[in-house]
């Protein structure tokens, strides 16, 4: 049979190949985080005819002749470029800018993931829509341990943050230097004590009789305690604080240092430490990756991290669908780390990576493809008609 026949036969079956990448791409267009591919080709064996010969004295040398057995697919190679940004306004939406994979465990494998359509299961854990677990590091008492073993990434919905007791308040703001004398200004300020329990401070600003001070009262229960303020101009230079007991013991030190005297200002605010107990209310990821939890109590508290992956060569990576990849040998080993560090990307909340499919490029590769089809099936037709000649010699 001609050579041309199998050459034309092995181009329609690259093609054909050419055609199936291409179509999956454009289905793709908006799969979240989707990467496009490409077919790569490449010749086949060439059959040598006549070899190279050297030059000689007399004579010139002369080159190889080969005729070309068809051509092949030498590869498929996914294109990893950054997708654009799609806002979602969805807190458990998140987009990777830069390099760096998701990591997820479903049925006991480990899968890796551009796409960060994430949700809470029943669980509370953080999963794919497919039911992977994303994969991450747990805080204890707000803090992550980053180099600990990764584990399944969970939002305790019970989660409650215990009370702290209060042991200062700080008093900020201005007091009015023209008031009149007697004038009080009283201030009542919750405080807690170590079990989270609320009680009332009550401190009473009263102006000075004499001069441009100020007198100032606290009661704490059964502890009282008094300071007079004296003010240079509107710094204060000598006054306070006032220690309504031991702090050691649940009582309280009132700080009035920052306290100003203005004429006709009157802000004078109390800022205490020590909360109560929280339970959590919502929750938030920040850019690198840490699980936020809102308490009721107005407590930010760590409740976790997301653990990215890196590989040296990506490209090396399985397609396993749901959006996922599998490592193989040639991808090399995951490096975890967290988002941010060094060769991993951040994290952005309420967002997803789109498609990085590029229409104008797939439906000129449709073209060329199809063309490419069409001149191959005319080397078949061209190379059939040449048989039939030959055949046709007997008759």
């Amino acid at each position: 049979m001609l050579r041309s026949l199998y050459s034309g036969i092995s181009g329609l079956r690259a093609h054909q190949t050419m055609l199936d990448v291409t179509g999956n791409n454009i289905a793709n267009v908006n799969t979240t985080a989707f990467k496009a591919s490409a077919t790569q080709f490449q010749d086949t064996l060439s059959q040598l005819t006549q070899g190279a010969g050297g030059p000689g004295a007399t004579t010139g040398g002369t080159n190889p002749a080969q005729v070309g057995l068809g051509v092949q697919v030498a590869g498929i190679a996914t294109n990893f470029a950054q997708g654009s940004s799609q806002a979602t306004g969805k807190a458990s939406d998140m987009l990777i800018s830069g390099d760096g994979f998701f990591v997820t465990q479903q049925g006991g494998e480990t899968v890796y993931s551009r796409a960060g359509a994430f949700d809470f299961d029943a669980a509370g854990r953080l999963v794919t829509p497919s039911g992977a677990i994303v994969q991450g590091w747990g805080a204890v008492d707000g803090v992550v341990n980053e180099g600990g073993a990764v584990g399944d990434l969970s939002l305790p919905v019970n989660a409650v943050t215990p009370g702290k007791a209060t042991s200062g308040i700080a008093m900020t703001g201005t007091l009015p230097s023209d008031a009149v004398k007697g004038t009080q200004l009283l201030r009542d300020v919750k405080v807690y004590d170590a079990s989270g329990a609320a009680r009332t401070v009550s401190l009473t600003f009263t102006k000075a009789e004499t001069g441009a001070g100020w007198n100032v009262s606290g009661v704490d229960g059964d502890r009282t305690a008094s300071a007079e303020l004296v003010f240079t101009g509107k710094v204060l230079t000598s006054g306070g604080p006032l220690v309504l007991g031991d702090p050691a013991a649940g009582g309280v030190t009132v700080d009035l240092a920052k306290l100003e005297a203005m004429a006709g200002i009157s802000t004078v605010k109390a800022s205490p430490d020590g909360s109560a107990p929280g339970s959590l209310e919502s929750y938030s990821f920040a850019k690198d990756g840490t699980l936020v939890g809102l308490f009721s109590n107005g407590e930010q508290k760590a409740l976790g991290r997301i653990a990215l992956a890196t590989f040296t060569n990506p490209g090396g990576l399985e397609k396993t669908g749901s959006n996922g990849y599998r490592a193989t040998f040639n991808s090399g080993t995951a490096e975890l780390g967290a988002p941010g560090s060094a060769g991993l990307g951040s994290l952005t909340g309420g967002a997803l990576e789109m498609s990085n499919v590029d229409l104008s490029q797939e439906f000129t590769n449709l073209i060329v493809a199809q063309r490419g089809f069409q001149a191959n099936a005319r080397i078949i037709t061209t190379s059939d008609e040449v048989l039939q000649e030959l055949t046709n010699l007997k008759r």
